[in-house]
């Protein structure tokens, strides 16, 4: 097996910048995978109706999507390691894209509820292939501020993609639709397959200073077995996918049951609804891209990035309990929106220490560590898409009981992160060439 070394730049060449088209993939990717995923939910009294689902069968049907996205998350993250994202990267897109189009096809409960259960299954991974894409390519100061700013555009994608889908449904079906989100995969697919390499240094535009820049990273990109029993034997695993399931669960329902809340509990109307129903994940990305971006400057001052991960993450459970709870106390839709907006926002301060958590505990195993705290995570959100329809159903469809419940796993999460060291490689039997932060 080749072993890299730290490479000496020239010191007559400035780096190059070939490294950031690395984020602008991740970025497009991001944003493609949330419009697939809001879509559905926006399209939901069309689909309903068209369909003749109830509103339990269509929460089984998001459920079913979310957990086939959650069980396939660890060995699509696993084959990111073993085969590099490249290839993995590229399945997942031209997967997802198939079963966004065939999504649109659909013609009754079973066949829209196979379709999200193999669109789960391919898009599995997708997140956990960014990260270990990012962890390859990019120096240590400028990977969590390149989960900031991909989390900002995933959310941005998702905010707009209501707005997007209530637009385009003014000239086409919702069928039409998801057609047209289909093929944005494959020219994202295409694009990516000519550019990108496993190995930065098998990219002739990168120069010799920027390889140089990047060489400490480089390693990750060896392919390894990843040691199972030693991976799953670490309490730190535990607590990372613990905290992200706190963290999914309530999350979910801004992408799932929101605009239904919405429609029948804050009585708005459909054109002020798709501006209100954009805040929770417009304002979500700005908390992640405001985490990531005064990241290095918060861990100067705290004296650690550990204590900054653990920081951000604590302030942004409680304050997403807190907010969400306080929504339940209001009654005009405005301050009810912006006060689940605002607990989004907290809510996304713990996406950039989560992430950047992945890569670090994971080092060469970052997609398998990654895939493991998002499968977890996304059980969360399975389970809460499943089970807000049935608290519905059990309390007259009182819809401040599911934010209740929200509220009380939030809250949950703050402690997790309390005893969580985000930092530290595990111990994994690989050499960590990774620094130690603190």
């Amino acid at each position: 097996m080749a072993t890299y070394t730290r490479e000496a730049s020239p010191t007559s060449e400035r780096p190059t910048h070939v490294r950031y088209w690395v984020i602008f993939f991740s970025v497009t990717l991001a944003v493609f995978s949330y419009i697939d995923r809001v879509a559905l939910s926006r399209a939901a009294p069309y689909v309903q109706a068209d369909l003749h689902l109830d509103k339990l069968q269509f929460g089984i049907v998001i459920s079913v999507f979310v957990a086939c996205y959650a069980l396939f998350e660890i060995p699509s993250g696993y084959l990111g390691d073993r085969l590099g994202p490249r290839r993995v990267l590229l399945r997942i897109v031209l997967w997802w894209s198939f079963f966004t189009f065939a999504t649109g096809r659909a013609w009754n409960f079973r066949s829209i509820l196979v379709c999200q259960a193999l669109f789960g299954m391919g898009e599995a991974g997708c997140f956990p292939n960014i990260t270990k894409a990012l962890a390859i390519w990019l120096p240590q100061e400028e990977k969590v501020r390149a989960q900031g700013i991909i989390w900002l555009f995933a959310r941005w994608g998702g905010a707009f993609t209501p707005l997007l889908v209530v637009s385009l449904m003014k000239y086409v079906s919702w069928r039409t639709a998801f057609g047209i989100f289909g093929c944005l995969g494959l020219v994202w697919a295409l694009a990516f397959y000519l550019w990108f390499r496993d190995d930065p240094h098998d990219n002739p535009k990168v120069n010799a200073a920027e390889r140089a820049l990047i060489a400490h990273s480089r390693h990750l990109a060896q392919h390894a077995s990843v040691p199972w029993g030693r991976l799953f034997a670490q309490p730190r695993v535990w607590l990372l996918c613990l905290q992200y399931f706190s963290l999914s669960f309530s999350w979910y329902f801004y992408i799932t049951w929101l605009p239904t809340y919405m429609d029948e509990h804050l009585k708005v109307k459909l054109s002020e609804s798709v501006w209100l129903n954009a805040l929770p994940l417009f304002l979500g990305g700005l908390g992640s891209f405001f985490c990531g971006q005064s990241s290095a400057y918060v861990a100067r001052k705290l004296g650690g990035l550990g204590k900054q991960r653990r920081m951000m993450s604590v302030i942004g459970f409680v304050g997403a309990s807190i907010l969400i709870f306080v929504a339940t106390q209001l009654n005009n839709p405005i301050p009810v929106m912006l006060s689940i907006g605002f607990a989004s926002f907290c809510n996304d301060l713990a996406m950039p220490p989560s992430w950047g958590a992945a890569m670090d505990l994971g080092g060469r195993y970052a997609g398998t560590v990654a895939g493991s705290m998002n499968m977890i995570g996304n059980l969360g959100g399975s389970l809460a898409s499943f089970v807000i329809p049935l608290i519905l159903r059990f309390t007259n469809n009182n819809w401040n009981m599911p934010l209740y419940v929200a509220s009380a796993v939030y809250l949950s999460g703050a402690f997790v992160w309390l005893a969580l060291d985000p930092v530290t490689p595990l111990n994994l039997g690989q050499p960590d060439l990774e620094p130690h932060h603190g």
